[in-house]
């Protein structure tokens, strides 16, 4: 792990704001791991809020919703901020933002759900994992083997970021109902959850709360990664090659969790989110409440004037973040942040030759050796890539941080991993 400069101080203590409803959306057919959405609306379409637009083929996957109502416009290719562009379902909004119709348990119903009712709602709320990865939760809350431990994530490691702490100051007693939907639906016996001593606030707010142990972590990154987590909040570790309910572990973020909350407590899909914008270039840094499919040159425009003419946008944070080619790219559901940057924060450096230092192998968190992989994958040799572990890289970017070369170390790893999993 390594101690990187925080810069959380522009939005930390800035309280959740709602951004107003967006004209269009554009919800890409794939916001999740796993196989993309079939439309089940046609252009012409009329859509209320809440409204399910995209369903699933395939159970690794999580359906859509209209975040906005209004009328279809389109089903076309668009910009998306992870895969470059995708098919994606456009929206005019109708200004109404009629009332979602979807009906789930009514909140005197939770207590007698099964666990079954839960994973079904959770599935059509068309939940994901919302730290980044974006794993279908139901296919989380249904694990091959038996746990009865549940860790919260709530380290938010990346620098700039605040969302979920905002989320935990705010929200916590919704968290914590959200967290008694889980443990009932698996049959928890310990509830942990981890927050990084940076955040003073939240530690405070979850220490009142009886039947969760909050263990304090250390402000270092990638302290929110599933592994170190366990590592740091159990002191147990998971072997190569396995998941963390193979010692009997759950981790959820408190973002997914509160999306479960709302999900069974009041029937809401998935149809929002909450993004931390910040940023040299921005001089209003902000925590925002946004309609997935919004643009996020609206998100710009809502915190602006800006300070300077950004020269690189990312989307995430900016060690594990995806730098963007245009702001029409909308925020989606893995979406937590929106960073701009200047043109000295992203300077781009001149990689030279690997001088076997060795920085990379010893500050990656998984024990991988990154000049080794990164070699291998110059060469294309994936098989080799493969016997190196490059399957098991988090895609931390640790090592490109802590090159003396500035060697593009994760870009190379990531492509290993693409062509090893063929």
């Amino acid at each position: 792990m390594v101690k990187l400069a925080e810069n959380k101080d522009r939005s930390e203590h800035k309280v959740i704001e709602r951004l107003p409803l967006p004209a269009k959306v554009y919800l890409p057919l794939i916001q999740h791991l796993g196989k993309i959405c079939v439309p089940e609306v046609k252009v012409g379409d009329p859509v209320i809020l809440g409204q399910r637009i995209a369903n699933i083929q395939a159970n690794l996957s999580a359906p859509i919703h209209a975040s906005i109502s209004g009328k279809v416009l389109a089903v076309q290719d668009w910009p998306h901020p992870v895969l470059g562009r995708a098919k994606a379902i456009v929206l005019e909004g109708d200004g109404r933002d009629d009332a979602a119709t979807f009906a789930l348990k009514s909140r005197e119903d939770v207590d007698k759900l099964t666990p079954e009712d839960i994973r079904k709602i959770v599935l059509d709320a068309g939940i994901v994992g919302m730290g980044g990865a974006s794993f279908p939760t139901h296919i989380k809350l249904n694990p091959p083997k038996p746990v009865d431990t549940l860790v919260i994530n709530g380290a938010e490691c990346e620098p700039y970021l605040t969302a979920d702490s905002r989320l935990m100051a705010e929200k916590a007693e919704d968290i914590l109902k959200g967290i008694s939907v889980v443990s009932r639906c698996l049959g928890i016996k310990e509830v942990y959850i981890g927050i990084e001593d940076n955040k003073p606030e939240a530690i405070k707010i979850f220490s009142k709360f009886s039947g969760i142990k909050v263990k304090v972590l250390k402000s270092d990154y990638p302290q929110g990664g599933e592994k170190q987590l366990i590592q740091n909040i159990l002191g147990k570790q998971i072997p190569r090659a396995k998941l963390p309910f193979d010692i009997g572990v759950l981790v959820q973020n408190v973002a997914t969790i509160y999306a479960i909350y709302e999900a069974v407590y009041r029937g809401k899909p998935l149809i929002e989110r909450l993004v931390t914008v910040t940023g040299s270039c921005v001089e209003n840094p902000r925590n925002l409440l946004v309609r997935l499919g919004t643009p996020i040159k609206d998100l710009i425009e809502f915190c602006g004037p800006l300070k300077e003419e950004p020269a690189k946008i990312i989307i995430g944070g900016p060690m594990m973040g995806i730098a963007q080619y245009t702001d029409e790219v909308p925020i989606i559901k893995s979406s937590a942040g929106l960073l701009l940057m200047n043109k000295k924060e992203a300077e781009d450096l001149e990689e030279d030759p690997c001088i076997r230092c060795a920085a990379c192998v010893r500050g990656c968190p998984v024990g991988l050796m990154p000049c080794q992989i990164n070699l291998a994958s110059q060469k294309s040799l994936w098989k080799l890539t493969k016997e190196y572990g490059a399957m098991d890289c988090i895609e931390c970017g640790i090592c490109n941080y802590v090159c003396p070369s500035n060697r593009m170390l994760l870009q190379t790893i990531k492509r290993a991993k693409l062509e090893s999993g063929k």
